[in-house]
């Protein structure tokens, strides 16, 4: 536990006299932050999705300094520190465990996941007291799908059983084909949108992450497009000179070996 302070006391004191006599870092706000904080955020998911542990630990670290920083800021501004951001923590954590910290028996986690939405309505600090307030508008629309869902099915508005949802994802296929024969296209998006929403549902209900899920594919798909391209311009062609063909030959070597 000592060796745990010493390393986080020694980080607040970097993050002091960096503040103090580094240009940048003193000119940095709230403001300038939330992008690269953002970007940090996005390093990170892309070395969980290559299961790189030591690149995991680097972004780690990265996060963490935004964390120090933007409790610096605060102390400066007499706002909170880094003691009040942990204690906030610890309080909420112990508050929203009643399974661990209380008397409440549960079963599974997704009785876990309801007490947790339902504990967060109740929590005195709380200027709106609604279900999804909680899910941030700049989220990109797959993750927000994706939480808007969970929150939801944490007050237990969902499926009482997960095969259920494919009755909706079949009637959503149904809506968009109806609307395409119609050819009006903002119907068309329209009836994407649900389609999309519905998979979204389904892939939660089978506990799986859209947004893993679908830069799975997409990475998957990159992979085999470019040993397409590769073995194309190795024969000293150009990808548009190529036949469908000729591509699926390719795409298939690619797929085999994997």
């Amino acid at each position: 536990m000592n060796d745990k302070l010493n390393a986080f006391g020694e980080l607040l004191e970097i993050m002091d006299e960096l503040r103090e006599k580094c240009p940048w870092d003193r000119k940095q706000t709230f403001e300038s932050l939330r992008k690269l904080t953002i970007e940090e955020t996005y390093e990170l998911g892309d070395a969980i999705l290559q299961a790189d542990l030591n690149e995991i630990k680097k972004e780690l670290g990265d996060l963490l300094l935004h964390i120090v920083f933007y409790a610096k800021i605060g102390s400066e501004k007499n706002a909170f520190d880094i003691t009040d951001v942990i204690n906030s923590l610890n309080e909420k954590l112990i508050y929203r465990h009643p399974h661990i910290y209380g008397d409440v028996e549960v079963d599974n986690a997704r009785e876990v996941e309801q007490n947790w939405e339902s504990l967060k309505l109740k929590e005195k600090d709380r200027k709106k007291k609604t279900v999804l307030e909680g899910v941030p508008s700049s989220l990109p629309a797959l993750v927000k799908a994706n939480r808007i869902q969970e929150k939801a099915s944490g007050v237990g508005f969902d499926w009482e059983k997960p095969e259920q949802v494919w009755e909706k994802v079949k009637e959503e296929v149904n809506e968009l084909q109806h609307e395409i024969t119609e050819n009006n296209k903002d119907k068309v998006e329209a009836e994407f949108g649900d389609l999309f929403f519905a998979m979204v549902n389904a892939a939660r209900l089978y506990e799986i992450d859209p947004e893993a899920a679908l830069e799975r594919t997409n990475l998957k798909f990159m992979k085999r497009f470019n040993y397409l391209e590769s073995k194309t311009l190795a024969k000293g062609k150009d990808l548009k000179e190529m036949s469908l063909a000729e591509m699926d030959k390719y795409w298939d070597e690619a797929k085999k070996m994997e």
